[in-house]
């Protein structure tokens, strides 16, 4: 249920996010919307009794967490997106299932299941696919795309780092923390670079906000997290290859995005990729009692 609700949100942001950095600066859209998230998260979590006490010692991880799994992503993704349609935004971020599975490899020492190395090529199969018509449009814009694949790429290996924490803080406090850092840095930024654009956001721009306020930062990003540090990495990363394909068709119905026939054949290879991973292997299922 988490994961379906993760996918909508996450899917249906991508041209909501798009439309908002259109008419307003980006890194102060992100910002504005973390402010506006941060009381939701906070009520969230003391309406669950977590406590919020990281140890000092602590602290140093905690801060690496958040450069990877949200200062790096944030920043970079925000500010690709102004150039790109949001359907090849979506798609290129969505990558980060293919680099997390590489990262598990080269770093951690992770072996992949048969099952697992087909869910992994069925993903990246997928992303090529609905890559096949926008490699044109993307020439003329380099940076964004290699800022989206940085991101995607930086954000896999906080997912495998997260998975792997020896913090014994609870998975949402931390959450918390990360997102108390990352505001910070994103107003920091979009007060260096941004200042001079500031101005009161339309009622649109607003709607944008308060979406991403409760729905991303509120709920999408604390349940990622959560998610991330309680699954396998290669289940947490593929079991979102939706969010790519619904992110994909709402901007062809929002923004007018044409789809081709790759778009369609693509989602199949990421129910594939999804399936891989979160449907229960054959011994499993034989062990359970009837």
């Amino acid at each position: 249920m988490l994961l379906a609700l993760l996918t909508l949100v996450w899917g249906l942001n991508w041209p909501i996010m798009k439309f908002g950095v259109t008419h307003f600066p980006p890194l102060s859209f992100r910002a504005l919307s973390m402010w506006l998230g941060l009381p939701v998260l906070y009520l969230a979590v003391r309406a669950m009794r977590i406590p919020l006490v990281i140890e000092r010692r602590q602290w140093p991880e905690l801060a690496q967490l958040t450069f990877t799994n949200m200062i790096v992503w944030h920043v970079l993704a925000i500010v690709s997106v102004q150039a790109l349609s949001s359907g090849r935004a979506a798609i290129l971020g969505y990558t980060m299932p293919v680099f997390s599975a590489l990262w598990g490899v080269a770093l951690f020492g992770q072996r992949l299941s048969g099952r697992q190395l087909a869910g992994v090529a069925a993903a990246a199969l997928g992303v090529a696919l609905l890559l096949w018509h926008e490699l044109g449009h993307m020439a003329g814009k380099p940076w964004a795309a290699l800022g989206m694949l940085v991101s995607a790429a930086v954000w896999a290996l906080g997912t495998q780092q997260l998975r792997r924490t020896t913090m014994t803080a609870p998975t949402l406090a931390i959450v918390f923390w990360m997102t108390v850092i990352t505001t910070l840095v994103m107003t920091l930024l979009a007060a260096i670079t941004e200042s001079p654009r500031w101005q009161m956001p339309s009622p649109g721009v607003w709607a944008t906000i308060v979406f991403n306020a409760v729905l991303i930062f509120g709920f999408a990003q604390p349940v990622w997290l959560y998610l991330a540090r309680a699954l396998p990495p290669v289940a947490s990363t593929l079991s979102v290859m939706l969010i790519p394909v619904l992110g994909t068709l709402s901007g062809a119905w929002w923004l007018n995005e044409q789809l081709h026939w790759q778009d369609f054949a693509a989602i199949v290879l990421m129910l594939a990729a999804i399936a891989s991973v979160l449907l229960p292997a054959r011994a499993a299922r034989d062990a359970q009692p009837s």
